[in-house]
């Protein structure tokens, strides 16, 4: 019996994935860039136990059956295929932030499962192919893998597509102010998403742009130049979600509450505050803001009716074992 605990943030993309070239293997139809989220994270212990006579799993305390545990145990099997084991594991997960609701509870969650499914069997993999391995879970948890600010490669097969780090947490003191307008499970998740991307006449206008507008951010990065940084992200997190609305069937993440953040939070910016606005799969709004602002932003944030809460991320740490 072997076992392992691992922790793994969440994180939020500036560059957006939304769509895959293949299915399986869930290479995206183009590169992204994301930041982890420090203290909203996923937990996740396993244990290979040969008593067990099929893979088991424990979810926020309550035993899961069903769709959850199908697609756990489907990346155990690539797990166990590529390191040779037959034995099933017991999987307790737990998150600190509402699962289904926008704020990447897929990512933080394959992350620290394969990390600690790994480990658990013995196995000394590299960074990039845990990153390629989280990816077959949940394409954004390859980004949750590696430290701070991470690129994902877009790559064309299993091993070229990997996620890495291109700047550490204290390269930039970025804070991501959340504004929790629902924490409901969506009714369509990412995964439902990614397949019907392509069914949209948006797709590929997106895609053609993408590898250009990841360069601006990935440069605005790097110069801690906060006006292009904020234009890049706002105008890639509008473009992913004019793709949902324009699928076949359509989907719409956000409510009433989420537009009137989004308008909020670009007035603030006319009024000098240095924040922006990004959304994932999900209606809460995620303010980016550089450290000063942070405060004032969260605050004002509480004062918007319909704001049921706010969170606040630093930049985040990549994936860790703990004891």
């Amino acid at each position: 019996m072997k076992q392992a605990t691992a922790r793994a943030c969440s994180n939020i993309a500036f560059i957006k994935y939304w769509g895959n070239r293949d299915e399986t293997l869930k290479i995206p139809m183009n590169s992204s860039i994301s930041m982890n989220l420090d203290g909203i994270y996923t937990e996740t212990h396993v244990r290979w136990d040969d008593a067990l006579a099929s893979d088991e799993l424990v979810l926020n305390h309550q035993k899961v059956t069903g769709q959850a545990l199908h697609r756990v145990s489907e990346h155990l099997s690539f797990i166990r295929n590529r390191l040779n084991i037959n034995t099933f594991a017991y999987v307790e997960s737990v998150n600190n932030f509402p699962m289904g609701a926008g704020i990447a509870s897929s990512a933080s969650s394959f992350a620290a499962l394969t990390v600690a499914a790994v480990k658990a069997t013995g196995a000394d993999l590299t960074e990039r192919e845990l990153t390629s391995i989280a990816r077959l879970g949940s394409g954004s948890a390859s980004r949750s893998i590696p430290s701070g600010f991470v690129i994902w490669h877009q790559g064309h097969d299993h091993t070229s597509s990997y996620a890495e780090s291109f700047a550490q947490p204290d390269y930039w003191d970025l804070v991501d102010v959340i504004a929790i307008i629902s924490g409901e499970h969506k009714a369509v998740g990412s995964r439902m998403g990614h397949t019907s991307a392509n069914t949209s006449d948006l797709q590929m206008a997106r895609v053609n742009g993408a590898e250009e507008r990841l360069r601006i951010c990935q440069q605005a990065i790097f110069d801690r130049d906060f006006s292009t940084f904020a234009d890049v992200v706002e105008y890639d997190s509008n473009l992913m979600h004019a793709v949902m609305m324009t699928s076949r069937p359509p989907l719409f993440y956000w409510l009433p509450t989420t537009l009137t953040v989004m308008d909020a939070v670009r007035h603030w910016r006319s009024e000098g505050v240095q924040v922006c606005y990004t959304l994932d799969a999900g209606p809460n709004v995620h303010c980016i803001c550089t450290r000063p602002y942070a405060d004032v932003v969260a605050q004002s944030l509480r004062a918007i009716a319909g704001v049921n809460d706010v969170r606040m991320a630093t930049v985040g740490g990549g994936a860790q074992l703990i004891k």
